[in-house]
């Protein structure tokens, strides 16, 4: 009888089991990274010119100390992942100008901009993570939650982007961007929908990875 080939395991199911992924989803365990970086000094000067712009922007400040809460609290193993399974884009060319944004695979997870001298946020998550009865039904979405994880009411909105079970939220301002990411129910969600787009395979954005602005989302 001919050899039955076993499934290639793709995405980050080569480093963490599901039931370590699941752990960590639910901060349970903190997951055991590499301590060095494999790095591309070509890659990393590529962008350079971009990040020294970043850092003459007002926001600079507030963008880095965002991305070290973020990094850290919401990509698996930061390091050993890095570039191949997420990236984080500097001032990339698109129209909607944002100052970075981090991707997996083909999918857009957190985007950063200007708000005048302050900042604003763009998650995408699963949209049954913020329901009231966990289904991805766009009347269900859990406003009282939403507007409860922020520092004001109005810094909250969220909009339906294409594809099933996607939901986006926009956060405005620093502050509010802060509260939201120590939440504990909306980390579990930024955390699931990041393994769901980890999981697909070779993030599609590596070459537009910034390891200068990578460098804020290493752990300790």
């Amino acid at each position: 009888m001919a050899a039955t080939s076993r499934p290639k395991i793709t995405g980050v199911r080569q480093f963490l089991g599901l039931e370590q992924q699941r752990d960590w989803i639910e901060g349970k365990i903190d997951l055991p990274d590499t301590v060095d970086r494999l790095e591309s000094m070509e890659q990393r000067f590529k962008y350079v010119a971009r990040f020294e712009k970043l850092l003459r922007r007002p926001q600079a400040k507030e963008v880095l100390e965002i991305l070290a809460l973020y990094g850290p609290s919401c990509i698996p193993i930061p390091r050993k992942t890095e570039r191949y399974y997420w990236s984080v884009s500097c001032l990339p060319s698109t129209s909607d100008k944002p100052l970075i944004r981090v991707n997996a695979s083909w999918m857009e997870l957190f985007t950063l901009y200007a708000q005048d001298e302050d900042i604003r946020a763009r998650f995408i998550v699963h949209l049954s993570d913020f329901t009231t009865d966990r289904s991805a039904t766009p009347s269900r979405v859990d406003e009282p939650f939403l507007e409860q994880s922020v520092a004001m009411p109005e810094d909250v909105s969220y909009f339906f982007p294409r594809g099933a079970d996607i939901f986006g939220i926009n956060v405005r301002s620093a502050v509010s961007i802060r509260k939201f990411l120590i939440n504990s129910r909306v980390l579990r969600g930024i955390r699931t929908f990041n393994l769901t787009h980890m999981n697909r395979g070779r993030n599609a954005y590596q070459a537009s990875h910034c390891y200068s602005v990578g460098d804020y989302m290493q752990a300790d």
